[in-house]
């Protein structure tokens, strides 16, 4: 203990302490508010991009329910690929590190 931390009684070592465990407290609340965006844009992002493609090839067959199948088919595979991504134990977090459970 420093000379500092025996005048105070060891406070100001154990409020460092605290601040770095809040301090990690909010990284790690940061990074799930950022992966819950990620998966948000993934679902929001393959109904877009396969409900468009849909309903183009509906628009040049003449089928108008290709559009919704699309969104369908978008949906499910965001799913997949936020089961393949985030689902596993040893899962990759954004900056592509793999976190561990």
């Amino acid at each position: 203990m420093s000379k500092r931390g025996q005048r105070d009684g060891g406070q100001r070592d154990k409020d460092q302490g605290g601040d770095r465990d809040r301090d990690q407290e909010a990284a790690n609340r940061a990074l799930g508010m950022s992966t819950g965006g990620t998966v948000f844009s993934y679902l929001i992002g393959g109904m877009i991009a396969y409900g468009a493609i849909g309903w183009l090839v509906g628009r040049a067959v003449g089928v108008s329910m290709l559009f919704p199948i699309g969104m369908l088919v978008g949906l499910a595979i965001s799913i997949g690929w936020i089961i393949y991504r985030y689902g596993r134990s040893g899962a990759r977090t954004g900056s592509g590190t793999w976190k561990r459970a």
